[in-house]
C-alpha cells in the first residue's frame, strides 16, 4: 500500500503528461529538420553531378577560344606587316618618282633627226629677203611635222586587293560589280582569288588607267561603294606604263 502511494506521488510530480503538446511540437520540429537535411544532401549530390560535366565543357570551349584568338592574332600580325609594307611603297611612288631621263634620252629618234634641221640657215647667207623666206619655209615645215606626231599618254598599271566581308560573300558577283565600273581611260585586266584565312578569299584584279583621266582615289572610292560585297580595298602594286 505504501509502495503504491510512493509511485502515485512520483507520477504526480512528472509533468510529461501535462506538457505533452510541447513534446509533440519538439518531436515534429526534429523530424522536419531531419527531412530538410535529407533534401539538402540530395541537392548537393545532384549539383556535383551537374557541375562536373559543365566545368569540363567550359574548359574545352575556353581552350578552343584560345586557339581561335591565337589564329586571329597571327592573321592580324600578317595584315599589319602587309599594310606597313604598302604604306612604305605608295608614298615612295608618289613622292619619289623615278629620275627623269635627260632631254636627249626622252626625245624620239625622229626628234633627234630634227636637230639637224637648221631653222635659220647659215650665217653666210646674210639677213636678206631670200634668207628670211627660207627660214619661214623651214619653220612651217618643222611645225607641220611636229603637229602630226601623236602626244604621249601617261598611263599606270594598278593591281588592287578587294576584300569581302566573310566567307559567304559571292566572289563572282563581287567581281562582276567591280567590272561594272566604267569610265574613259579605265581598262580592266586579269583577276584571281587569293586565300586569306578561315576560308576567306580576296579578289586581286589589275587595271590600266590614263593618269590625266582617272584618279586612283576615285577608283577606290567607287569600289568601296559596293557595300554589300566589299569590306576594303588596298593597292597591291602601282607601276607607270
Amino acid at each position: 500500500m505504501a509502495t503504491a502511494t510512493v509511485v502515485t506521488a512520483a507520477l504526480a510530480q512528472e509533468k510529461v503528461w501535462l506538457d505533452k503538446p510541447s513534446y509533440d511540437k519538439a518531436e515534429r520540429q526534429y523530424f522536419e529538420k531531419m527531412a530538410k537535411m535529407d533534401d539538402v544532401m540530395a541537392l548537393t549530390d545532384m549539383s556535383h553531378q551537374d557541375v562536373t560535366p559543365r566545368i569540363a565543357n567550359l574548359e574545352k570551349r575556353n581552350k578552343d577560344l584560345q586557339d581561335v584568338v591565337q589564329d586571329l592574332e597571327a592573321v592580324l600580325d600578317k595584315l599589319e606587316k602587309r599594310v606597313t609594307s604598302l604604306e612604305q611603297r605608295i608614298p615612295y611612288i608618289a613622292i619619289c618618282p623615278a629620275k627623269p631621263e635627260s632631254v636627249e634620252e626622252q626625245m624620239p629618234e625622229k626628234d633627234k633627226d630634227d636637230e639637224d634641221v637648221d631653222l635659220f640657215g647659215s650665217d653666210s647667207e646674210g639677213d636678206d629677203a631670200e634668207a628670211a623666206k627660207i627660214r619661214e619655209e623651214r619653220l612651217a615645215a618643222y611645225t607641220a611635222k611636229k603637229s602630226k606626231k601623236p602626244a604621249l599618254i601617261a598611263k599606270s598599271n594598278i593591281i588592287l586587293d578587294v576584300k569581302p566581308w566573310d566567307d559567304e560573300t559571292d566572289m563572282k558577283e563581287m567581281e562582276s560589280e567591280v567590272r561594272k565600273i566604267e569610265t574613259d581611260g579605265l581598262l580592266w585586266g586579269a583577276s584571281k582569288l587569293v586565300p586569306l584565312a578561315f576560308g576567306i578569299h580576296k579578289l586581286q584584279i589589275s587595271c590600266v588607267v590614263e593618269d590625266d583621266k582617272v584618279s586612283v582615289d576615285w577608283l577606290i572610292e567607287k569600289i568601296q561603294e559596293i557595300e554589300n560585297y566589299v569590306q576594303s580595298v588596298d593597292i597591291a602594286a602601282f607601276n607607270k606604263v
